[in-house]
């Protein structure tokens, strides 16, 4: 028997089950295994010519399977199989002013930072890309640190709902810029820090001239576009790429982009289809998790300023909190990789939306929504409509919609008959994001009804109808 190690992100195609234990004496009869158990799963691993798709890595013992035998990689009875899914300076180092001196000396007394180490990170130039779960933690340490420079992007403003997490933001700062609030909360902590506010979203126009002005880029990005675009600037610049990403209970960081390391591509060559992997506002994320990955972020980014270290080039450290166990994967440079191989297709910042699938396929059936006000219109009018909520059992917890068939995202297809085709069938998630996968599912299997998606979901519902709901 084999035990493969599902990641939160897939747990919903497999019964929400973390291990699962199949017969198989290589990786590919593993996974094959567990694809056949698993029906719902499986095309989620596999693309339609069978091999497995590019945004899904396994690996056996911490090594991927690519860099063993591949899919023939053999599995000794009782090993484990790990699912891994797509969840600096150069220029003079300034004197200290007895100030500075007061302020770091915990670090001076550290004979692998001291004086010179504490020079180089005033003198640093490090750019936050995202002032969010990730990026919150990241600023408040390099800043308390000594980083002499600190760029911050991000187009968004705080949220009520962003500070479970993200703890450079406070409650008046609600509605406020994101990169205003965190730069009043730096200057709070450390105003010897010189902070450049980017209030923009970065894109394939702009990302080169903003990233070339630093040194080190952290990544605190919250989708896939961005990362890639991140990842791919980087290795054009020679910029070291801190990587770092979160998802319910699990976190991910390394280095890419470093010099004979592999990047961000060399791991993932193609992102996961849109949608299958839900956001943290879809998904969820525990409060300290983005803070225990960030934090590790921030310590990635003052190691290699200061020099002699090891950073996490070539390593994947994977960390789960609900069971607190750390894991390291070894990581490989591609040599076919597109933009870092030694043959690069990709040259020049590409469409990332594109890329990642989110620009509509002209040749695709278009999914037909509704707005919230819209569909309480057509009740009041008497219209037969049946509601289905597809979000899981904790979720609906929080919020439950009158009359609506509950069907979870894993169980649709396998209950397609419990619809009806002659009523028209509205289905529901948190933001009418997940729900459009469920109508993708349901038109793939063959379902003939009429089927609308909720537009921005029950949140919608709760902001423009009922507004006795709550908004989550």
């Amino acid at each position: 028997m084999v035990k493969i190690l599902i990641p939160y992100a897939l747990r919903a195609f497999v019964e929400r089950k973390a291990e699962i234990e199949v017969n198989g004496s290589t990786a590919g009869e593993a996974i094959s295994a567990l694809a056949e158990a698993y029906p719902t799963i499986k095309t989620h691993l596999f693309a339609d010519d069978g091999k497995l798709r590019g945004f899904i890595n396994l690996f056996a013992g911490g090594t991927n399977v690519d860099k063993l035998q591949g899919l023939d990689t053999p599995i000794a009875d009782g090993g484990e199989l790990m699912i891994i899914p797509a969840i600096a300076g150069g220029r003079d180092a300034p004197e200290l002013s007895n100030e500075e001196i007061a302020r770091y000396s915990r670090h001076l007394l550290l004979p692998e930072i001291g004086v010179e180490g504490q020079k180089k990170l005033k003198a640093a130039k490090v750019l936050i890309i995202g002032t969010g779960g990730l990026g919150a933690p990241l600023a408040l340490y390099l800043s308390a640190a000594g980083i002499g420079t600190i760029g911050l992007v991000d187009f968004d403003v705080v949220d009520a709902s962003n500070l479970q997490r993200q703890i450079i933001h406070s409650t008046r700062d609600v509605d406020r810029p994101k990169v205003a609030s965190a730069r009043d909360r730096i200057r709070g902590i450390n105003p010897l820090v010189n902070v450049i506010m980017h209030n923009t979203m970065l894109t394939s126009q702009n990302a080169l001239d903003i990233i070339s002005n630093y040194d080190i880029v952290a990544d605190g990005t919250d989708n896939f576009q961005t990362r890639y675009l991140v990842n791919d600037a980087c290795v054009f610049l020679g910029k070291p790429n801190v990587y770092g990403s979160v998802f319910q209970f699990e976190g991910q960081a390394s280095v890419f982009g470093a010099k004979d390391g592999p990047c961000y591509r060399c791991l993932y060559p193609s992102p996961p289809p849109p949608g299958l992997v839900p956001s943290c506002a879809e998904g969820g994320v525990m409060g300290v998790l983005p803070g225990i990955i960030g934090t590790i972020q921030a310590a990635e980014v003052i190691k290699m300023i200061v020099g002699n270290a090891k950073p996490l080039v070539g390593r994947l450290l994977h960390f789960d909190a609900w069971r607190m166990s750390f894991r390291e994967l070894k990581l490989d440079k591609e040599p076919n990789c597109p933009v870092c191989g030694a043959n690069p297709s990709i040259r020049e910042l590409i469409d990332y939306e594109q890329f990642c699938g989110l620009k509509k396929n002209k040749e695709e059936k278009p999914i037909e929504t509704i707005t919230a006000i819209d569909l309480k219109q057509r009740l009041d009018n008497g219209d037969r409509i049946q509601f289905i909520d597809i979000r899981e059992p904790h979720e609906r917890a929080i919020v439950k919609f009158p009359n609506a068939l509950i069907m979870p995202l894993g169980q649709i297809e396998r209950r397609m008959e419990e619809l009806d085709p002659s009523a028209t069938a509205v289905f529901l998630c948190k933001i009418g994001q997940r729900s459009i996968l469920g109508i993708k599912a349901l038109r793939e299997a063959g379902y003939k009804g009429k089927m609308l998606n909720l537009q921005d979901g029950l949140n919608a519902w709760a902001r423009e109808v009922d507004k006795t709901m709550p908004v989550y």
